[in-house]
């Protein structure tokens, strides 16, 4: 004859307890004592707790209760731990009780930073609603002679653009203009050290023949 499966309950239990581990960890290995430890805390929960055969999946750690076995590395987990079970139908979720100085910092950065978050966000989604609220709000009808919204948007926006492009007629004029002057400049500069050079040039001439008669006589 088939057992019948006994019907989840809904009640919540709720249930504190001290688990040993060094026994269990001590038979094994040094590279896989914290894995140990992990099982042998799912297991003794689920003995405990009276999970329906034994299966371990239900078991859910903290991640704070798993960093605390995890804390030392793979070789040194803790000798014994508190932790608080907490069963809702079949599933058992398990937390840490005694919290290291570590870990009470971290979880109260996370948790002011998770509220920080929920703020923004409640802040972000009224800031959306009022903006709906403004939106659908009811627009006056534009009087007769008197330009709409969109209209003067439009004439403004094409007096904003011919300005634009008288601005910038006038700056490539006064760019024309000052190419010109550089180049008169340059044109001046040229022609002044072309005559510096042709008057040094007369100079040292006329002083090589005033050698050469010299020298002749």
């Amino acid at each position: 004859m088939a057992s019948k499966k006994p019907e989840p309950k809904t009640n919540k239990i709720e249930r504190e307890y001290t688990i040993p581990l060094r026994e269990k960890v001590r038979v094994v290995p040094r590279y896989k004592k914290t894995n140990k430890a992990v099982k042998t805390v799912k297991e003794f929960l689920a003995r405990h707790m009276k999970v329906y055969d034994r299966d371990l999946d239900k078991i859910k750690l903290d991640k704070y209760l798993n960093e605390a076995l995890w804390t030392r590395g793979i070789r040194k987990p803790p000798h014994k731990i508190k932790v608080k079970a907490i069963k809702e139908g079949d599933i058992v979720r398990v937390e840490l009780v005694e919290f290291s100085d570590k870990l009470k910092f971290k979880k109260a950065r996370e948790e002011k930073a998770l509220q920080k978050s929920k703020e923004l966000l409640e802040g972000k989604k009224s800031k959306m609603a009022k903006m709906k609220e403004g939106v659908q709000g009811e627009k006056p009808a534009p009087q007769e002679g008197v330009p709409s919204d969109t209209q003067r948007g439009t004439s403004e926006g094409k007096g904003a653009e011919a300005k634009q492009t008288e601005e910038k007629k006038v700056e490539e004029k006064e760019k024309k203009a000052a190419v010109v002057e550089a180049g008169a400049k340059m044109e001046k500069a040229a022609a002044q050290s072309e005559k510096k050079s042709a008057k040094a040039a007369g100079k040292q001439t006329q002083q090589k023949h005033q050698v050469r008669k010299a020298l002749a006589k």
